[in-house]
């Protein structure tokens, strides 16, 4: 049976939930039901309805993000909303479907919309289509005039040249058009890693890695800065 996701919008600042809300109206597969300012109000709105998914931040007065995530019934799915980094790996062991950084872009919630439907391969009508949201193990890119099928298995990693990336295979590289923003929606979040804004990596193809570097294939890639705890903490507990 086909349905919208019904979500609510948890944030103390005004601000944060109109733009959020304006962004999430714009995504037809989304009913937002409500736009609540603190835990309480949120408590209220899952007691009254049936919630797929809450956009939450961390950060917040009394009873904070994470708390009120720890609390409310694991079937309904969470995407962190805040300004924080460093609350990332908490986010991540509540088993969050996202985490967002403010300010936040249509963009980027467009895609952690995607990873939603990913995990529960729902159907969702858009444009008047129906569409089924499945997981598969490729993708297609266009490159040579042509759309290539890449399958996961076979990526190394996948490397950013602005708005081109490379995608580095196990004999061959492809270049194409797109941004790594982009791809990194399109890639299954279990078998793939994010460590710089520059770099994706296959986890199952990493040979070593420091605090400082990942090697595959005998070439080290950075680990950035920004992404360190959320990339050593995932390697480390694999």
């Amino acid at each position: 049976m086909n349905k919208n996701i019904q979500c609510i919008i948890v944030d103390d600042e005004p601000v944060a939930r109109e733009i959020l809300e304006n962004h999430l109206n714009k995504i037809e597969a989304v009913t937002v039901v409500a736009a609540c300012k603190n835990a309480i109000e949120a408590f209220n709105q899952l007691n009254s309805n049936t919630i797929d998914l809450i956009f939450l931040d961390i950060n917040m007065p009394e009873i904070s993000g994470l708390s009120f995530a720890k609390s409310i019934n694991t079937n309904i799915k969470v995407i962190f909303t805040t300004a924080y980094r460093e609350y990332a790996v908490d986010g991540f062991n509540l088993q969050a479907v996202d985490y967002l950084l403010k300010p936040i872009s249509f963009e980027r919630l467009l895609q952690a919309v995607n990873k939603y439907l990913g995990e529960k391969s729902i159907e969702v009508i858009e444009n008047s289509a129906e569409i089924i949201q499945e997981k598969s193990d490729f993708i297609f890119v266009r490159a040579d005039r042509k759309m290539i099928k890449i399958n996961f298995s076979e990526i190394n990693y996948i490397e950013s040249l602005s708005d081109y990336i490379k995608i580095h295979l196990v004999n061959k590289t492809i270049v194409t058009r797109e941004t790594i923003t982009n791809i990194e929606a399109k890639l299954p979040q279990k078998e793939f890693l994010r460590i710089h804004r520059s770099y994706i990596v296959s986890i199952s193809k990493i040979e070593s890695f420091t605090n400082e570097f990942i090697e595959i294939n005998k070439k080290a890639l950075p680990i950035s800065r920004s992404y360190k705890k959320e990339v050593l903490f995932k390697l480390e507990n694999i």
